[in-house]
């Protein structure tokens, strides 16, 4: 099924879909998340069964601040779509999707321990890739850059926050 008759498909239930170079994405709000993607996954004429990814991007000083991306496929029907919930700087949590798709679980991780989105319910939400003791997000954009000094074959770089134009 092509973009434009997915979206036509799932504007029968949730409204706020657009198409955008051959891709249908859809916006729901985050109390609605677990039901619009249980009714994806559930409708046979769609069958989107199986999350593939969650991005997650900042946007400092936006309202929302934080938007989550869910790209989910039907791997029976060989299409897709995409899953937006956009959340507040003050309260940037949503639940968690492991019980519904086990590949949540890996993808949750990483988004809580690069920007510090609370996945509720996750059963081992703790960081995956940064050391456990690592102070804050850093793909956040009001992240300090910060970087290692390094030496190239005697040259000294500084990291990319310390560097100057002189």
């Amino acid at each position: 099924m092509r973009a434009g008759a997915i979206a036509e498909r799932v504007r029968t239930r949730l409204p706020d879909v657009v198409v955008a170079r051959d891709e249908a994405t859809v916006f729901v709000e985050r109390d609605m998340l677990i039901d619009a993607l249980d009714w994806l996954a559930a409708e046979p004429e769609l069958g989107f069964g199986f999350l593939s990814s969650i991005q997650a991007t900042d946007w400092p000083g936006q309202v929302p601040r934080f938007w989550l991306a869910y790209e989910l496929r039907s791997t029976a029907l060989h299409h897709r779509i995409r899953v937006k919930v956009g959340l507040p700087e003050d309260d940037p949590r949503v639940p968690s999707l492991t019980s519904r798709f086990p590949t949540a679980n890996w993808h949750e991780r990483e988004v809580f321990d690069f920007y510090g989105i609370v996945f509720d319910g996750h059963p081992e939400l703790t960081r995956i890739l940064l050391p456990d003791d690592w102070e804050g997000y850093p793909l956040r954009k009001d992240e300090e850059l910060g970087g290692v000094d390094t030496r190239y074959h005697g040259a000294f770089i500084p990291p990319v926050d310390k560097r100057t134009s002189a």
